[in-house]
């Protein structure tokens, strides 16, 4: 078959081993081919490039009035840095992130802009928040796009940040809030590989330390949107839409069926898929169809979340005796 998603022709898989020779502890190998990541890196450097020409826009030296101190990294000129009182992670002002396209919930709904949908997944607070997602999508997307191409990889990513822009404006609608950054899309590739685990469950050996593995690492993610000033509904939006989506587009002939086809005439040749891969993928089509669909609508009507889950905001914020929740980003 034509290699359609590389960006040349296919490599052939190890067979168990990684690009280093070493054996991969977890996947059992197929000779299904790889491709070659470059839709990644291509986001990586989207991403940063959209904040450097935020940073331009920002212009701190000209916009700061100086209420909240000096900017930092004053020699970086109009790239430097709001205030670390107004800004923490050395980025922009909140105005600048809004008028860059960051995702407000009025402007959505009654200001006719849906494209905030979008464009805030694209934007990023400050060079920390930057720098983390980078990093995490480097880790974590590459692998898939090597395994999975980048069409299917790039689906998911895309419309994983929808998914996290939607929940975050049902639930978060103080007009003070403006959601920014790539992690409901990150959350997304995260719940795509715990569904393309648990889909081609049988071409993996070592499969409980996979789980486990997998589990606590986005366990511990979402654990860190508890956080005040996180965006958890983001998160839990866009690793649900991966999660269903990885179940769609993520799963494999199963283990032995490639060889089973050279089989001679009269032998017994293996079904292409497992029943309970095609049964899952049509489940999680259509709850993929629902999800967006109820909650498009949801949103342009101009429902509030909350008002319907008394207790989902403690998903976004646990206030403790050290901080408080106010319902902000």
């Amino acid at each position: 078959m034509a290699d359609l998603e590389g960006g040349g022709p296919p490599k052939a898989r190890s067979n168990g081993y990684d690009n280093n020779n070493h054996p991969n502890q977890y996947y059992v190998g197929t000779s299904e081919s790889s491709w070659t990541s470059w839709l990644v890196p291509m986001f990586v450097v989207s991403n940063v490039v959209v904040f450097i020409v935020t940073m331009f826009v920002n212009n701190c030296p000209k916009n700061n009035l100086g209420f909240e101190g000096k900017c930092v990294a004053r020699f970086l000129g109009r790239l430097s840095f709001e205030p670390l009182k107004e800004n923490p992670l050395f980025g922009p002002s909140s105005d600048t992130l809004e008028k860059m396209g960051g995702l407000q919930w009025y402007k959505v709904v009654h200001g006719n802009e849906a494209w905030r949908l979008i464009t805030c997944m694209w934007l990023h607070a400050g060079v920390i928040h930057v720098l983390a997602n980078m990093l995490s999508l480097v880790f974590i997307g590459i692998r898939l796009e090597q395994q999975f191409g980048f069409v299917r990889v790039g689906i998911i990513y895309l419309l994983s940040g929808l998914g996290g822009s939607i929940l975050s404006a049902l639930f978060l609608q103080n007009n003070n809030n403006i959601s920014v950054g790539a992690s409901g899309a990150l959350f997304g590739l995260l719940g795509a590989m715990l569904s393309e685990l648990l889909t081609n469950w049988s071409i993996y050996t070592n499969k409980a330390a996979a789980l486990f593995t997998l589990v606590i690492i986005i366990a511990i993610n979402l654990a860190v949107g508890i956080l005040p000033h996180v965006d958890n509904f983001a998160h839990i939006g866009g690793f649900m839409s991966g999660f269903l989506l990885g179940f769609v587009l993520l799963f494999r002939p199963q283990f032995g069926w490639m060889e089973s086809r050279n089989l001679p005439a009269g032998a017994h040749v293996k079904s292409k898929y497992k029943a309970y891969q095609l049964v899952f993928c049509v489940l999680a089509l259509a709850l993929v169809i629902v999800w967006y669909t109820v909650g498009l609508v949801m949103l342009f009507r101009g429902e509030n979340g909350n008002e319907h889950c008394s207790w989902c905001h403690y998903l976004s914020c646990v206030p403790t005796k050290h901080w408080k929740c106010n319902n902000t980003n």
